[in-house]
């Protein structure tokens, strides 16, 4: 009877071994296989929506340096059109501990009094429709100018606005407003867009849902912007094309001014990912 008992005994403590690493696995898995796979989104302006999303392309920066099979940098400091004083070098972008880090500094090169990165999926990975998201935490100071974007894929053919951008998230300077905004060509330069409010310094989810209906700008998961791009309605033509995805630190510029607070730097911008989903 002793031994009866002590069998079972220890059958129970391999059953129970067993479930706690099947469980320790499932644990592991679950961020990825909720990554494969998310149905319904809140949505915060009316109703909820009932999108189920399949991931069709992410970098979870696992490694040691910036997958250059996915990111292009982008390199020089002529302003990018916005009298931003930063020159861009694929050195101020270092992977750790499963996060990019995009850092602006306090560094001369040529005429520039500060570096920082500028990285793209230009020509590498496009994408027309979907759920794009990024987990990103942001730096805050006055003249930085984070920012988590997308242009249209023809921008060296027809030029800016008429190829499109759509802002997925912004922000300047040391307030607690982040900017979603999208801007086309109707004749000239056209925008839409709103804010919502946030803790800056926090890691936070910045995604858009964007179908041929409309575009749809989330803050971790909460909807705070709509623009309807239906029937290529006031002339929104642009956003039934492929995108591809920006990820940059501006120090300076026309929109958070030229005033920098130096004492903000180094500064980093920490992505945990970048992740595309298609609708199934």
């Amino acid at each position: 009877m002793k031994i009866t008992v002590c069998l079972f005994r220890s059958f129970l403590a391999i059953i129970s071994l067993t479930t706690f690493l099947v469980l320790l696995s499932c644990k592991k898995d679950s961020t990825k296989e909720e990554a494969s796979s998310k149905v319904g989104s809140q949505d915060t302006l009316g109703g909820s929506t009932a999108t189920t999303y399949k991931l069709v392309w992410s970098d979870e920066f696992d490694g040691n340096s910036v997958n250059t099979n996915n990111w292009n940098f982008e390199t020089g400091g002529e302003g990018w059109g916005n009298h931003e004083q930063e020159y861009y070098q694929a050195s101020n972008a270092t992977v750790s501990n499963g996060m990019l880090l995009i850092t602006a500094k306090k560094e001369s090169v040529k005429s520039n009094a500060y570096t920082s990165v500028r990285m793209t999926t230009k020509g590498k990975h496009e994408f027309t429709y979907g759920k794009v998201e990024a987990r990103i935490k942001i730096p805050v100071g006055q003249g930085l100018w984070p920012a988590f974007w997308m242009l249209g894929a023809n921008i060296d053919s027809v030029g800016w606005p008429a190829c499109g951008e759509t802002d997925i998230m912004e922000h300047i300077n040391t307030d607690n407003l982040m900017y979603g905004t999208i801007h086309w060509d109707n004749n000239g330069h056209v925008q839409s867009g709103d804010t919502t409010r946030s803790t800056t310094t926090d890691y936070h989810i910045y995604s858009v849902e964007w179908d041929s209906a409309s575009i749809r700008w989330y803050l971790d998961g909460n909807k705070y912007h709509e623009a309807s791009i239906l029937n290529n309605i006031n002339s929104t033509q642009e956003f039934h094309k492929p995108f591809f995805i920006i990820l940059n630190l501006a120090v300076g510029g026309d929109w958070p001014g030229q005033n920098i607070d130096n004492s903000k730097l180094p500064a980093s911008m920490y992505v945990d990912y970048v992740r595309v989903y298609k609708g199934i």
